[in-house]
């Protein structure tokens, strides 16, 4: 069971590490849970400092497919790994939908990724308007394809409609989209779109749900903390 946070813009160095002193036991606590954060670049090293020997892994929330090169703005996998970041996000949908990603950046920034020895968590999934025209399967199929396969690969199924809106997709049709991204790709996957602890359970419990991205709850230690016990559970049951 996978529950990553995603911190988006938020959280500068000095937070990053005092909330990272305040999670880092969790994975004693939570044995069948693997924990995830993912800050902006600049509280990357301040977080890892936070953690210091604990089993929480940081993730970046993207990187750059070239070693390096005139990519002002970007960071490769290497100066990751430098200074001890363990993955990456890739295709988060306000990538897609703010700064022109792709699936074939997408593709390049997982391989790479991949390839330099990082974890990766890709994004897929589907917005409003193409959900309401039927086109979701279609919308995965072609997200999904591009994507490598690889052991250290887990995709995360987060509908746009419910990213940062407080909808959230029903456990039914999780379970629906999340059985689908399995048919077409042999990758953990995960679900994301406004976890929170009161709904983290029911979604977690699904057969083909594999952990959960988390946004604006992983910002809050007690709220992420309710949501890692609830895969710890989840996990335990199953």
């Amino acid at each position: 069971m996978l529950i990553a946070g995603n911190w988006k813009m938020f959280k500068g160095a000095h937070e990053a590490r005092q909330f990272a002193t305040t999670i880092r036991h969790l994975p004693e606590r939570l044995a069948e849970v693997d924990v995830v954060v993912c800050p902006p670049y600049p509280s990357l090293e301040a977080t890892i400092a936070g953690l210091g020997e604990s089993g929480v892994r940081v993730y970046a929330q993207s990187v750059h497919w070239e070693l390096e090169g005139a990519f002002t703005g970007e960071v490769s996998a290497p100066m990751l790994l430098e200074i001890g970041v363990k993955g990456t996000l890739v295709g988060h949908s306000e990538r897609r939908q703010h700064f022109g990603e792709t699936n074939e950046t997408v593709r390049l920034r997982a391989e790479a990724a991949l390839e330099a020895g990082l974890e990766v968590i890709a994004c897929v999934g589907e917005t409003a308007e193409q959900r309401e025209a039927d086109e979701t399967q279609d919308v995965l199929k072609r997200q999904v394809s591009v994507l490598p396969v690889h052991d250290r690969l887990v995709i995360a199924y987060e509908p746009v409609w419910a990213i940062g809106t407080g909808l959230t997709a029903t456990p039914e049709l999780a379970q629906e989209a999340h059985a689908f991204v399995k048919s077409l790709h042999d990758a953990p996957v995960l679900y994301g779109g406004s976890v929170k602890p009161e709904n983290a359970a029911s979604l977690l419990e699904q057969k083909d749900v594999d952990g959960a991205l988390v946004g604006g709850a992983s910002l809050d230690a007690l709220d992420f903390e309710a949501i890692c016990q609830a895969g710890q559970a989840a996990a335990t049951s199953a």
